[in-house]
This record gives C-alpha cells, sequence and structure tokens, in this order.
C-alpha cells in the first residue's frame, strides 16, 4: 500500500485488493485513519469510516482530498490499471 500523497502527516493511500469497490481513497497519520468514497460526478467525498479522529482531522482530511482530487482520481486509474497487468 504505497503513499500517494503525504500531507501535514496525513498519508493517503489506496489497497490493491479493494478492486471491486468505487473509487476511494485511506489516510492515515498515527493511530488515526479513515477511508473516503469519493464521488467524481458531484465532486464530494463521504466518510465511509474514521477511527480515532477529531472535527479537526475530519476538516483537514477533507481539505487535502479537495485541494488534490483530480491528482488522487488519476491516481486511482492509474493504480487500477497496473492492477489488471
Amino acid at each position: 500500500m504505497p503513499a500517494i500523497l503525504v500531507m501535514r502527516g496525513w498519508r493517503f493511500f489506496f489497497y490493491a485488493n479493494e478492486k471491486n469497490e468505487p473509487i476511494h481513497i485511506h489516510c492515515r497519520k498515527g493511530d488515526a485513519d479513515a477511508k473516503y468514497w469519493l464521488d467524481v460526478e458531484g465532486l464530494d467525498a463521504v466518510e465511509a469510516h474514521a477511527y480515532n479522529m477529531t472535527v479537526a482531522d475530519r476538516r483537514t482530511v477533507r481539505r487535502i482530498i479537495f485541494d488534490h482530487f483530480d491528482y488522487i482520481v488519476g491516481e486511482w486509474d492509474r493504480f487500477q490499471e497496473m492492477q489488471d497487468e
């Protein structure tokens, strides 16, 4: 699960064994982690789950996702293509 983005201590990544799931991103910082579903059409990120995250953590993570939304979607597509090979 290589990181595609590291910002403000948060590491954003994909898992290789989740190919059948819609586009999403995992993030982790210390013992806090979360998963966000990405709605490309609606330009939205919906929290699928979160563990040990404060309200400020959630705000920070969502801001990072929105600031890098196109990059994350592009990396997701590239990652899925690599899994198909």
